[in-house]
């Protein structure tokens, strides 16, 4: 019977953290601190086209340990990076591509601090340098937000131990989302758009975020699967998710230049005015060439699928998502999946064949989740059932001689906070 990975309770994380300080550093941090990864229901490669994306915040955290310095140096150490512990200049930060860059994973973290300092969070030079001691069982390169996660674990601390108090309320923790996405984008050097920074920041239990990336507002949507007997089946395909090796960032340039073609900011005006009935998706990709037709026609047709499962959601939470509302959902997942392989063609054969075998073994529906090229699928299931569809996605895999995948069930889980 294939396992699916369980998150780690709160103590069990801090702990982990706490202990892993203790041996880097010495003595104890001032406190431990975490945020959720993230799994995104539908809407992908929404966000940096200023349309919408229906995220759920994980139960499974990365665990941030901290004390402050009376300098401005950085020493970080974490159980999932090899090589030990590693020392940055916060005075000597600089964007990826310039001198100064940091390498590595250390990005993520350093990259908080200084996008606070250049965004007028806080004041520049002002806050300290830090020990933080990282553990995390988001999986790695699954698609998952684990680099997202580091980030908005350490923004809350760094807002905790300054006094910023912007985590106390959501527009505070919408202007730290902004200060991740900032560091992510410029300092670690990743194109992303802001939907797993918003997501692990402003998410709530038991609910689905819906994210307006064009004006960053949100609604939560009740996301309760369990009541009608149902669970979000999470499958890590092992085939590593990479966004920096210029495929994402290709494109997002393609997206920007339809935009630019049909005269509008973003491709979410196109989306709107097509529902709106101001113009239809064949007039507008007749305007375009073959590729940036492809990724338009994804684009504006993954906004109207957010939209319609939202609606969903909202008409029929909880126990009341069954019948024609829980086959539509399904439809709305595979259709998701097809317009990502096929118009956006950021799938894998990893993720092609989880889906596919998911559906097989009776999941009302399946896509690829996450940027892509690699990562992670989902598949709403039958919760009684979940463990014989991963068995039957692990015997697909191996028919397949493919790495054995990796599961787990998403429960929408809280924000990032203090541990």
């Amino acid at each position: 019977m294939s396992a699916l990975l369980a998150p780690w309770d709160g103590p069990e994380g801090a702990g982990r953290a706490r202990d892993l300080f203790a041996e880097a550093f010495g003595g104890a941090p001032e406190g431990v601190w975490s945020a959720p990864g993230r799994v995104n229901v539908i809407g992908e490669h929404t966000d940096y086209n200023g349309g919408l994306c229906l995220p759920v915040a994980l139960e499974h955290r990365t665990y941030v340990a901290v004390r402050p310095r009376a300098d401005r140096t950085v020493r970080l150490v974490s159980a999932q990076e090899p090589g030990g512990a590693r020392e940055v200049d916060l005075d000597a930060v600089a964007p990826a591509g310039t001198r100064g860059e940091v390498p590595g994973w250390a990005a993520y973290a350093v990259g908080v601090a200084w996008a606070l300092e250049r965004a007028g969070l806080a004041p520049a030079g002002s806050l300290p340098g830090f020990d933080i001691a990282v553990d995390s069982c988001v999986p790695y390169g699954a698609g998952l937000s684990s680099s997202a996660a580091l980030e908005c674990a350490v923004a809350v601390a760094l807002d905790d131990l300054a006094g910023l108090g912007l985590a106390d309320g959501d527009a505070g923790r919408t202007r730290l989302a902004a200060a991740c996405v900032r560091a992510e984008n410029e300092v670690a050097g990743a194109p992303t758009g802001g939907m797993d920074q918003a997501a692990s920041l402003r998410a709530q239990a038991g609910h689905a975020l819906l994210l307006d990336c064009r004006d960053g507002s949100v609604e939560q949507v009740p996301f309760d699967l369990a009541a009608a007997g149902l669970a979000l089946l999470v499958i890590d395909t092992r085939a590593e998710h990479r966004l920096v090796d210029g495929q994402y960032a290709r494109r997002r340039q393609v997206c920007e230049e339809a935009a630019r073609v049909l005269g509008v900011p973003s491709l979410r005006e196109t989306a709107d005015a097509v529902m709106a009935g101001e113009t239809t998706l064949d007039d507008v990709l007749a305007r375009l060439d073959g590729e940036h037709r492809r990724r338009v026609r994804h684009v504006v047709s993954e906004i109207e699928r957010v939209r319609e499962l939202a609606a969903l959601l909202r008409a029929a939470p909880g126990a009341a998502l069954t019948g024609g509302e829980q086959a539509r959902t399904g439809a709305l997942l595979d259709a998701s999946h097809a317009s990502l392989r096929d118009d956006y063609q950021v799938s894998a054969r990893e993720l092609d064949v989880a889906v596919e075998a998911a559906r097989a073994a009776g999941a009302h529906g399946a896509r690829m989740t996450g940027g892509g090229f690699g990562g992670s699928a989902i598949a709403l299931v039958e919760a009684a059932r979940a463990a014989e569809v991963a068995d039957a996605v692990g015997e697909a895999f191996a028919a397949a001689e493919l790495t054995p995948p990796a599961f787990l069930l998403a429960t929408p889980a809280g924000p990032a906070a203090r541990s």
